[in-house]
């Protein structure tokens, strides 16, 4: 199985790679990612949401990392490269952690794996040049354009002392190591997809298919960024953004969330076809059966701030590129609408409306944002449309249990009610926490094609366990499950919900 969204009534679980169990202090592409499947698949979900599985920033955020095409090297299996002969069981060993497993150590992680990964490469050219190995890394190379540019980026980067790249002196390109740091980083990525691809295969021939997610903006000090300057709104004389991107005061934050990545000169893209966006979704269709579009409604018009700005109050609504960008995609190879999900959450006009109507994607809606006063938030289940993913929370939300002990009274009271809890202790959490359950089917029992659940909540954690505080810039990303917690989530139970309202 290997397909996009379809009209049939599915669910699915939201797990990060990086929140896997194993012995290398953050997930990876191994035995523990299949075993997942595998649960999953027993439980009758049909759909493994991720989050992007591209390199993360200082803050440890998969969000805005050196690349929009890369992968992260962290998330490659030491077995897998023990079993294809590029290192030994005592390199392995070298990278087993011998901390908590219940939060990621991505300083660890990094060390670590870039020792491996350096051993691996000066063993991955001693084979013969015949060898069917060399030649899927050559093939490699020649398919993906992107790559070498990203590890001349990442090469330079690193010669540089990670200074800023508008900043790099020429000689730096002379280097003599340059070329040779940039083919190892070439390899890192051969590597990422090649094991990506085989646990996606698996996830398919299991009846899993992977929702991946594609943030809309990407970091300044990326290889993307460097090499298509005209694409953005940056001055070409000092390499500086005009403006910056973000959002408006929100739910999240009073003022507004200040991202500083680097706004898209929409017009200069839509000259040359947008080609860009073109190659980068079809890395991200390549990844994944369906690709989520981050902060979508910045595609509708997006909220520019100036470079200067100490926080996004100052910013304001500008023009996205709307319609002409979805005609655009038509031409890419593999694509199809229903590959696509909207992230539309957050504040939105008319506008994002008009263009979710015009292109036809399904949008979000999270029960957590549904019980406020006016009783007639869209985000009640009973108003979701069939054309809609349902989540009980995303990687932004709080738990539920700790949604619940932090909603005010009034809240906790009109969602408790409305989704027929009974008894008087909603706080009790655990993996048969009635409150817990009774928000689930509440989701689960909607219009909406697919409903989403992530790990945390099928566990009934607390607060403690969510995966990200927006606006907050140190201690997100760290969550892990184990497998033993894994191993005593009610399999029955959610069977059964899925059987009961027709998920299967």
């Amino acid at each position: 199985m290997a397909a996009g969204l379809t009209d049939k009534r599915r669910a699915g679980v939201l797990l990060s790679v990086s929140s896997l169990p194993g012995p290398f202090g953050i997930g990876v592409f191994g035995e523990e990612a299949k075993r997942f499947v595998d649960r999953i698949r027993k439980m009758g979900f049909s759909y493994w949401q991720v989050l992007p599985l591209g390199p993360v920033d200082h803050g440890n955020s998969p969000y805005c990392g050196e690349s929009a095409f890369a992968g992260n090297g962290l998330y490659i299996d030491p077995r897998g490269l023990e079993r294809a002969g590029l290192v030994t069981p005592d390199d392995v060993a070298e990278c087993y952690y011998p901390g908590t497993p219940h939060t990621a150590d991505y300083a660890f992680a990094k060390e670590k794996k870039k020792q491996l990964l350096l051993k691996a490469y000066e063993n991955f050219f001693r084979l013969p040049f015949d060898s069917d190995f060399l030649g899927k890394y050559r093939d490699f190379l020649y398919d993906q354009k992107w790559v070498s540019g990203y590890g001349r980026f990442m090469a330079l980067k690193e010669l540089s002392g990670t200074a800023a790249w508008n900043t790099w002196k020429s000689e730096l390109s002379e280097d003599g190591n340059a070329d040779r740091l940039a083919d190892f980083y070439c390899f890192v990525q051969f590597l990422f997809f090649s094991q990506w691809a085989e646990i996606r295969k698996y996830a398919n021939d299991s009846g899993i298919s992977i929702i991946g997610d594609m943030p809309l903006y990407i970091s300044y000090e990326s290889a993307d960024v460097s090499e298509n300057i005209t694409d953005f709104q940056i001055d070409p004389l000092t390499l500086k953004p005009f403006k910056v991107a973000g959002v408006p005061p929100d739910y999240f934050s009073e003022t507004g969330q200040l991202w500083g990545n680097p706004l898209y000169d929409w017009e200069k893209m839509r000259k040359n076809g947008f080609s860009w966006w073109k190659a980068r979704l079809k890395t991200a269709l390549d990844l994944y059966d369906v690709v989520r579009i981050d902060h979508f409604r910045g595609l509708a018009s997006y909220w520019a701030i100036p470079a200067d700005s100490d926080d996004a109050r100052t910013g304001a609504w500008e023009k996205g590129p709307g319609k002409d960008l979805f005609d655009a995609f038509e031409s890419i190879p593999g694509y199809t609408k229903d590959r696509l999900i909207a992230e539309d959450l957050g504040v939105f006009g008319e506008d994002v409306e008009e263009l979710l109507r015009t292109v036809g994607l399904p949008g979000m809606k999270v029960i957590q944002f549904a019980f406020d006063d006016s009783f007639e938030s869209s985000n009640l289940p009973h108003n979701y449309g069939k054309n809609t993913i349902a989540y009980v929370g995303t990687h932004d939300n709080n738990t539920i249990l700790g949604w619940l002990w932090e909603a005010l009274p009034q809240e906790r009271d009109f969602a408790l009610r409305y989704c027929g809890f009974q008894g008087d202790d909603w706080s009790s959490g655990g993996y048969k926490s009635a409150s817990c359950r009774a928000l689930t089917e509440a989701v689960w029992k909607s219009h909406a094609k697919l409903a989403v659940v992530s790990v945390q909540d099928m566990c009934g954690f607390g607060k403690d366990c969510r995966m990200n505080i927006p606006g907050e810039p140190e201690g997100n990303w760290r969550f892990r499950i184990t497998d033993e917690a894994l191993d005593n989530i009610d399999f029955a139970y959610y069977k059964e919900v899925n059987k009961i309202f027709g998920r299967n």
